[in-house]
This record gives structure tokens, sequence and C-alpha cells, in this order.
């Protein structure tokens, strides 16, 4: 069972705990996620970084927690 991921979530900690999270975020452009930042940047702080406003960000965190 996946942990509910939130936009104060760190990415590294989102790939880690969530299996299509990480083909969630590469498809959206965030092929950062393996890089050092990622482990202490949120999710959100990662996805406004790559230009993502913020009812996209809300609409990827639907589809990371979709069951």
């Amino acid at each position: 069972m996946n942990k509910k991921v939130t936009k104060n979530t760190k990415l590294g900690e989102v790939v880690r705990t969530n299996r299509k999270a990480a083909e969630l975020l590469i498809n959206k452009g965030l092929g950062c996620i393996g890089c050092p930042m990622a482990a202490e940047e949120t999710l959100e702080e990662g996805c406004l970084a790559h230009g993502m406003t913020e009812k996209q960000i809300e609409e990827l965190l639907k589809k990371i927690n979709a069951k």
C-alpha cells in the first residue's frame, strides 16, 4: 500500500514510497527526481521550479494518490 503523498512530501520520499510516482513525475517534466536536491525538496517546490501551476500540482497529486 502506498503512503498518501501531499504537496509537502519530499520528492525523494515520494519516489521511494510510491511505485507509480516516478513515472508520473518524469512524464510531467520532473526528470530531476534522482538528483541530490530532490531528496530535500518538496513535491510542490519541485513542481513550481519546473513551471507547474497550483492547479497542475493538485491534478498530479490526485493521480499519484489514485488507487
